[in-house]
């Protein structure tokens, strides 16, 4: 039962904060209510006293008024048995309704407990009056208990004053002004709530006319930014907020019409690639025949006809690998690109990519070092596309890997198979981890590539990853190398949720570990 209540307050503490986070209008009327109730408290304790202290005033007043017309009363009797006589006629100006009750003592009789009227307990008046009044001449007033024989005790007023050798005390009740009181107390507090509560009202009613256009503004933002480019908000008025929705509308239609002429250059752009690159198929092979020809016959030439001759055939290789990476990236672009899935041995094709690289590793003293599983890993990918990126991976690796050795990865979970491809070359400083794969980036502007790259591999390599549902990511420090991991589902068109590869190398994460370890032992040193 305790763990349920738990949960249940918790469940209401998460939903109120995450409401208070996102709405205005919750923050404002919480706020306004707050302040409000704080204000009303304050104004209501600050009335209560001035009126308390106002009934109080009055009621002293007219208790030394009576004080003073019982003395003159008693200034005039003459006689025996002044006390008694006097204390009945004080008594019966009372009136039958109790307004007070009276108390007289002759201080000369020791014995004596005074005349108190009615069923008046002396011990009603205070000690601390009785001193007052015989230490100060003059009448003083004190807050006390009316105290009776047989009714409860309660609050009054307690006029006192001495003539002579008489005491004179006059107790007045104080239910009426109690009741008064409590009225007052009462009809405050339901008009501070009713108040506040207004207050909170008319608080969440102002925030809401602000709030809703704000929303409608937010959500009008949000569908445009899910491409509905025809989306406008509804203006009404002249007011600060219908000039808001103005300005909105006309920056919808600006952007709507800088992207309009943004996809029209893009597909003149792509147009203008695909038809460049269909026109250069004719010519382009034709000059590659030519080109082998003599690449062929380069024996037959003088020395410097014969290095002509290869310097050209690699350079058509080069232009015919531009030219087909060119095409595949309008492809892409024009989002014609399609998958042709099947079921394959990722090991095979991680095999047959370093065969086709092996040579160019060899040139630059690289070794490739192999970290394959035992067991087949199965994957419905795309094999022409899946070949293309180890070559483009390895490739990379190869050319930056500065002759050390490069390692090539593969594993695979119930979900997902993976293949790293991790150098020890010059690495990627901070920020290049994305730029890598950008059409024609280099790392180094001024280096030229040595094995034959068009610039287009990496950017290539990630549209067919992306086709496939897959990530290609990057990871690398400068002096410790890169790793380039590519993780694809094992099912063609699942959704990819992690990899079975980490991004960083084993071995980094196992030297920061390290260097942590010493840095703490030095620290406790």
């Amino acid at each position: 039962m305790k763990t349920t209540l738990l949960r249940l307050v918790r469940g209401l503490w998460r939903r109120s904060s995450l409401r208070w986070r996102r709405s205005i209008q919750v923050r404002v009327v919480t706020t306004t209510l707050l302040l409000s109730t704080v204000v009303a408290v304050v104004l209501g304790v600050f009335l209560m006293q001035q009126i308390t202290t106002a009934l109080l005033e009055s009621r002293g007043e007219s208790a030394v008024q009576q004080l003073n017309e019982g003395l003159g009363i008693l200034k005039r009797t003459q006689g025996d048995s002044v006390a008694e006589r006097v204390a009945k006629e004080l008594a019966a100006r009372s009136g039958p309704s109790g307004r007070y009750e009276v108390y007289l003592r002759d201080t000369r009789e020791d014995t004596n407990g005074g005349l108190p009227t009615n069923d008046l307990d002396p011990a009603s008046v205070p000690p601390q009056l009785t001193s007052e009044i015989n230490r100060e001449p003059g009448a003083k007033v004190w807050i006390g208990k009316l105290m009776r024989q047989y009714h409860e005790d309660e609050a009054a007023l307690i006029a006192g004053a001495r003539d002579g050798p008489y005491e004179l005390y006059y107790l007045f009740p104080l239910q009426q002004e109690q009741r008064t009181l409590v009225f007052v107390q009462r009809t405050m507090v339901g008009v501070g709530v009713t108040l506040v509560l207004l207050l909170a009202a008319i608080a969440s009613i102002v925030t809401r006319q602000i709030v809703v256009p704000v929303r409608l503004a937010a959500q009008s933002a949000e569908r445009l930014a899910a491409g509905q480019l025809d989306e406008r908000m509804k203006v009404r008025g002249e007011d600060d907020l219908a000039k808001l929705g103005r300005s909105f509308n006309d920056m919808a239609t600006t952007l709507q019409e800088k992207i309009s002429e943004l996809e029209g250059l893009s597909q003149v752009q792509r147009q203008f690639v695909s038809d460049v690159s269909h026109e250069l198929r004719t010519p382009l092979t034709t000059m590659k025949i030519a080109a082998d020809m003599l690449y062929e016959n380069r024996e037959d030439f003088q020395a410097m006809v014969a290095r002509s001759a290869e310097l050209l055939q690699s350079q058509m290789e080069r232009f015919e690998s531009l030219l087909a990476d060119l095409l595949e990236i309008s492809r892409h672009d024009a989002g014609a690109a399609t998958l042709d899935a099947e079921s394959v041995d990722v090991r095979e094709l991680v095999l047959t990519a370093v065969d086709d690289v092996q040579d160019v590793a060899e040139r630059r003293g690289t070794k490739i070092v192999l970290k394959l599983p035992g067991e087949a890993c199965m994957a419905e990918v795309d094999r022409r596309r899946v070949a293309r990126i180890l070559r483009n991976l390895l490739f990379n690796a190869v050319e930056h890997g500065e002759g050390k050795d490069i390692v090539v990865t593969v594993a695979a979970d119930r979900d997902a198979v993976a293949l790293a491809v991790r150098d020890h070359g010059t690495g990627l400083k901070a920020g290049e981890a994305q730029m890598v794969f950008d059409r024609f980036w280099r790392a180094d502007p001024s280096r030229a590539r040595t094995i034959g790259g068009t610039g287009l591999g990496l950017s290539i390599s990630r549209e067919d990853a992306q086709l496939h549902g897959g990530w290609l990511q990057a990871w690398g420090e400068p002096g410790v190398g890169s790793q380039f991991r590519l993780s694809l589902p094992r099912s063609a068109g699942t959704e990819l949720r992690g990899s079975p590869l980490p991004l960083v190398p084993a071995d980094v994460e196992l030297n920061r570990a390290d260097l942590a370890d010493l840095a703490d032992l030095e620290a406790a040193e």
